[in-house]
């Protein structure tokens, strides 16, 4: 009896353990690879070639100009002063509160009144992508019959966070490839055009990846016809002090949307103006209308937040109160961000020099007039592809340079090399 029981149960056993290995190969079949993200794909290549002479003007982070990464004096020094002063709890869902407020003086204003008012709703967020994130959820929520439009070009993944949210997408004309700057004329045209109260994704300063901004005449313009059009305006400010050098003049764009009494959004992040990339630490806020309704309006902001990851991270927003709230340390990082602006700007300006030197008959005038990390180049996938095949030089297939890249001990090779693909244009 014992041997026929053991027997069936050995029988169920291989039936039971054949249908689970078939359920099992079953569940992910269909899934196939992702397509690589085309940034992570040029530095990929580029640790991967031997060349002594190779170069990456891919990457989107700033580098000194022995190419190495940077961690600012002021970030260290708070570093210094936290270290073993800050327990391991949960930040609120809102996330740190001091982080918060100073952020907020440098998107709104040291003195505003709307911050005094308290009719911002203010959370963090991880970094500009999640900014962004909570933002596009917040809009499918709330308002689940708008769609937002995006600038051509923009950020790759600005598309992936309003698509993953669920929020249909439009564009709107921005640069133009011959002239290599704003296509102001059509930008205008697209903002007339679009149906009233539609959601305008706007880059606050050194528009990625162009690095094409509108002038403060333009800016007005813009707010003007938005405020005609009762458009709403959500600004992802990813590079405030390190486009210009001065946080002030890199947040114009919003504050002349503030002067005239828009409602905004705004997105910002500390990974490129204090080179905390990896702390991933950002902040969203919403103007509105008076507290009552920012109160609502952040609570609903947690809400969004509690299901996707709970609680923010404590670390790198500890390092920015302490920066921001410390007069000595705000002027260091004040300091800090400007010469790392200024090598960036210094870089432009060799290279442009150096392809006139050797006698380009193109103009590269658009180098210099383009601002922040980025440079559209104008050059064609097919030069892109001359410039990594012949010579080591690694970029995104659309021309865009990360001038960060740059190095005075690189940028003659560079320029050579641009001007060696560019002959015959």
């Amino acid at each position: 009896m014992a041997s026929k029981t053991a027997a069936i149960c050995r029988g169920i056993s291989r039936r039971s353990s054949g249908f689970g290995v078939r359920s099992m190969s079953s569940w992910w079949r269909n899934v196939e690879p992702a397509p690589k993200d085309p940034i992570l794909g040029v530095t990929e290549a580029f640790l991967a070639d031997p060349s002594p002479n190779k170069v990456n003007v891919g990457v989107g982070a700033y580098r000194d100009d022995n190419g190495k990464p940077v961690v600012l004096e002021c970030v260290r020094e708070a570093e210094r002063r936290i270290i073993g002063n800050q327990n391991m709890e949960y930040l609120p869902m809102g996330g740190s509160v001091k982080m918060v407020e100073e952020t907020l003086k440098l998107a709104y204003g040291e003195n505003s009144d709307l911050i005094k008012e308290k009719r911002i709703a203010a959370v963090q967020a991880l970094s500009g992508t999640g900014a962004c994130r909570l933002f596009a959820d917040f809009q499918k929520r709330f308002r689940p019959d708008s769609q937002i439009y995006i600038p051509v070009p923009t950020w790759a993944n600005h598309h992936n966070i309003w698509r993953d949210a669920q929020v249909p997408q439009r564009t709107f004309h921005y640069y133009h490839p011959v002239s290599k700057g704003l296509d102001f004329a059509s930008l205008m045209d697209d903002i007339k055009n679009a149906p009233n109260g539609s959601f305008f994704l706007l880059h606050a300063c050194a528009h990625n990846p162009t690095g094409v901004d509108p002038t403060e005449e333009q800016w007005r313009e813009i707010s003007y016809q938005f405020k005609v059009k009762d458009h709403f305006a959500f600004f992802d400010m990813a590079y405030q002090g390190f486009a210009s050098g001065d946080p002030e003049r890199d947040a114009k764009s919003i504050r002349i949307f503030l002067e005239d009494g828009h409602l905004i959004g705004c997105a910002q992040s500390y990974a490129k103006n204090m080179g905390l990339y990896g702390q991933r630490v950002g902040c969203l806020s919403v103007l509105c209308e008076d507290e009552k309704q920012a109160v609502a309006v952040k609570s609903q902001l947690q809400q969004i937040a509690r299901p996707m990851y709970s609680n923010p991270p404590s670390h790198g927003a500890l390092i920015i109160s302490t920066i921001l709230s410390d007069p000595d340390l705000k002027n260091l990082w004040l300091k800090e961000v400007k010469v790392m602006a200024d090598r960036i700007i210094g870089m432009r300006t060799a290279l442009q020099e150096n392809l006139e030197r050797l006698g380009s008959s193109l103009s590269w005038e658009h180098i210099t007039n383009q601002i922040g990390m980025f440079c559209y180049s104008g050059l064609t996938p097919e030069q892109v592809d001359r410039l990594t095949n012949e010579f080591h030089i690694y970029l995104t297939r659309n021309g865009r340079i990360s001038m960060a890249g740059v190095t005075t001990g690189n940028v003659g090779y560079l320029a050579n090399a641009i001007h060696e693909v560019t002959k015959s244009a």
